[in-house]
Protein backbone atom coordinates (compact mmCIF):
# COMPACT_ATOMS: atom_id res chain seq x y z
CA UNK A 1 0.00 0.00 0.00
CA UNK A 2 1.23 3.49 -0.86
CA UNK A 3 2.03 5.55 2.25
CA UNK A 4 1.45 9.22 2.98
CA UNK A 5 3.43 11.24 5.54
CA UNK A 6 1.70 14.30 7.00
CA UNK A 7 4.11 16.74 8.67
CA UNK A 8 2.75 19.79 10.46
CA UNK A 9 3.69 22.52 12.88
CA UNK A 10 3.03 23.93 15.37
CA UNK A 11 1.76 21.22 17.63
CA UNK A 12 -1.50 22.14 19.31
CA UNK A 13 -3.89 24.76 17.98
CA UNK A 14 -5.47 25.11 14.57
CA UNK A 15 -2.70 23.60 12.44
CA UNK A 16 -2.69 20.47 14.59
CA UNK A 17 -6.51 20.30 14.40
CA UNK A 18 -6.54 20.70 10.61
CA UNK A 19 -3.79 18.08 10.20
CA UNK A 20 -5.94 15.67 12.21
CA UNK A 21 -8.95 16.36 9.95
CA UNK A 22 -6.81 15.79 6.84
CA UNK A 23 -5.34 12.57 8.25
CA UNK A 24 -8.86 11.34 9.02
CA UNK A 25 -9.71 11.50 5.30
CA UNK A 26 -7.31 8.63 4.55
CA UNK A 27 -7.70 4.91 5.11
CA UNK A 28 -6.31 3.59 8.42
CA UNK A 29 -2.65 2.67 8.06
CA UNK A 30 -2.30 4.74 4.87
CA UNK A 31 -1.05 7.94 6.55
CA UNK A 32 1.42 8.72 9.32
CA UNK A 33 0.93 12.11 11.01
CA UNK A 34 3.94 13.77 12.69
CA UNK A 35 4.68 17.16 14.21
CA UNK A 36 7.73 18.72 12.51
CA UNK A 37 9.52 18.73 15.86
CA UNK A 38 9.05 14.95 16.18
CA UNK A 39 9.58 13.74 12.62
CA UNK A 40 10.82 10.23 12.14
CA UNK A 41 13.16 10.43 9.14
CA UNK A 42 12.61 6.77 8.23
CA UNK A 43 8.85 7.33 8.03
CA UNK A 44 9.50 10.13 5.55
CA UNK A 45 11.81 7.96 3.48
CA UNK A 46 9.28 5.11 3.54
CA UNK A 47 6.40 7.36 2.46
CA UNK A 48 5.64 7.78 -1.23
CA UNK A 49 3.73 11.02 -0.76
CA UNK A 50 3.94 13.90 1.68
CA UNK A 51 1.56 16.54 2.93
CA UNK A 52 3.26 19.42 4.77
CA UNK A 53 1.39 22.12 6.64
CA UNK A 54 2.00 25.05 8.89
CA UNK A 55 0.98 28.49 10.00
CA UNK A 56 2.24 31.89 8.96
CA UNK A 57 1.62 33.37 12.41
CA UNK A 58 4.95 33.97 14.11
CA UNK A 59 6.88 34.70 10.92
CA UNK A 60 9.99 35.10 13.06
CA UNK A 61 9.89 31.31 13.49
CA UNK A 62 10.21 30.85 9.73
CA UNK A 63 13.08 33.32 9.42
CA UNK A 64 14.97 32.28 12.54
CA UNK A 65 17.97 30.31 11.31
CA UNK A 66 18.96 29.18 14.79
CA UNK A 67 19.67 25.49 15.20
CA UNK A 68 16.67 25.04 17.51
CA UNK A 69 14.18 26.22 14.87
CA UNK A 70 11.99 23.18 14.13
CA UNK A 71 11.42 24.07 10.45
CA UNK A 72 15.10 24.86 9.94
CA UNK A 73 15.99 21.47 11.43
CA UNK A 74 13.30 19.77 9.32
CA UNK A 75 14.54 21.34 6.09
CA UNK A 76 18.14 20.43 6.99
CA UNK A 77 17.04 16.81 7.49
CA UNK A 78 15.61 16.75 3.96
CA UNK A 79 19.13 17.05 2.57
CA UNK A 80 19.60 13.36 3.32
CA UNK A 81 16.46 12.27 1.44
CA UNK A 82 16.11 11.78 -2.32
CA UNK A 83 13.37 14.33 -2.96
CA UNK A 84 13.17 13.67 -6.69
CA UNK A 85 11.14 10.57 -5.92
CA UNK A 86 8.73 12.37 -3.56
CA UNK A 87 5.42 14.04 -4.39
CA UNK A 88 4.48 16.78 -1.94
CA UNK A 89 1.36 18.89 -1.28
CA UNK A 90 1.08 21.81 1.16
CA UNK A 91 -1.54 23.39 3.36
CA UNK A 92 -1.18 26.67 5.20
CA UNK A 93 -3.15 28.54 7.82
CA UNK A 94 -3.34 32.29 8.09
CA UNK A 95 -5.55 35.17 9.20
CA UNK A 96 -6.79 37.38 6.36
CA UNK A 97 -8.04 40.10 8.71
CA UNK A 98 -5.14 40.53 11.17
CA UNK A 99 -2.37 39.71 8.68
CA UNK A 100 -3.72 40.72 5.24
CA UNK A 101 -0.23 41.59 3.95
CA UNK A 102 1.20 38.15 4.85
CA UNK A 103 -1.70 35.74 4.37
CA UNK A 104 -0.37 32.16 4.24
CA UNK A 105 3.18 33.35 3.45
CA UNK A 106 4.38 30.02 4.85
CA UNK A 107 3.20 28.32 1.66
CA UNK A 108 5.88 30.32 -0.17
CA UNK A 109 8.52 29.00 2.20
CA UNK A 110 7.39 25.42 1.61
CA UNK A 111 7.38 25.97 -2.16
CA UNK A 112 10.90 27.38 -2.14
CA UNK A 113 12.37 24.71 0.14
CA UNK A 114 10.86 21.77 -1.73
CA UNK A 115 11.41 23.20 -5.23
CA UNK A 116 15.10 23.70 -4.38
CA UNK A 117 15.22 19.98 -3.56
CA UNK A 118 13.51 18.98 -6.84
CA UNK A 119 10.42 17.48 -5.22
CA UNK A 120 7.32 16.97 -7.36
CA UNK A 121 4.97 19.64 -5.93
CA UNK A 122 1.21 19.34 -6.42
CA UNK A 123 -1.99 20.64 -4.85
CA UNK A 124 -2.23 24.29 -5.86
CA UNK A 125 -5.40 26.05 -4.76
CA UNK A 126 -7.32 29.02 -6.29
CA UNK A 127 -7.20 32.46 -4.62
CA UNK A 128 -10.94 33.08 -5.11
CA UNK A 129 -12.98 33.36 -1.94
CA UNK A 130 -10.30 35.02 0.20
CA UNK A 131 -9.94 38.68 1.25
CA UNK A 132 -6.26 39.57 1.75
CA UNK A 133 -3.84 42.15 0.37
CA UNK A 134 -0.66 40.17 -0.31
CA UNK A 135 0.88 36.73 0.12
CA UNK A 136 4.23 35.11 -0.64
CA UNK A 137 2.28 31.87 -1.05
CA UNK A 138 0.87 32.69 -4.51
CA UNK A 139 1.91 32.27 -8.13
CA UNK A 140 -0.33 32.96 -11.14
CA UNK A 141 -3.46 33.46 -9.00
CA UNK A 142 -2.99 30.12 -7.27
CA UNK A 143 -1.84 29.43 -3.73
CA UNK A 144 1.03 26.93 -3.60
CA UNK A 145 -1.27 24.73 -1.52
CA UNK A 146 -4.52 24.74 0.39
CA UNK A 147 -5.05 28.07 2.17
CA UNK A 148 -7.21 28.02 5.31
CA UNK A 149 -8.35 30.75 7.69
CA UNK A 150 -9.65 29.13 10.86
CA UNK A 151 -10.12 32.54 12.50
CA UNK A 152 -12.44 34.06 9.91
CA UNK A 153 -13.65 31.30 7.56
CA UNK A 154 -13.68 28.16 9.68
CA UNK A 155 -17.09 27.22 8.29
CA UNK A 156 -15.40 26.73 4.88
CA UNK A 157 -12.55 24.52 6.12
CA UNK A 158 -14.18 21.09 5.81
CA UNK A 159 -15.42 21.74 2.26
CA UNK A 160 -12.09 23.18 1.19
CA UNK A 161 -10.20 20.20 2.63
CA UNK A 162 -12.53 17.74 0.90
CA UNK A 163 -12.23 19.44 -2.49
CA UNK A 164 -8.45 19.89 -2.20
CA UNK A 165 -7.88 16.29 -1.10
CA UNK A 166 -9.98 15.03 -3.99
CA UNK A 167 -7.41 16.49 -6.39
CA UNK A 168 -4.39 15.65 -4.23
CA UNK A 169 -5.39 11.99 -3.84
CA UNK A 170 -5.92 11.75 -7.59
CA UNK A 171 -2.43 13.16 -8.21
CA UNK A 172 -1.04 10.81 -5.55
CA UNK A 173 -2.70 7.94 -7.43
CA UNK A 174 -4.76 6.92 -4.40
Amino acid sequence: MKKVALVYSPKGGNVDKVSEVIAGKFNPGQIVRMAASQVDKQSLIDSDYWIVGGSTVGSHVWEDAEDDNMWHAFFDMLSGIDMKSKTVAFFGLGDQILYPHHFVDGLGTFQEEFANRNANIIGKWPVEGYDYIDSEGIENDMFYGLALDEDNQDELTEGRINKWLEGVKKEFGL
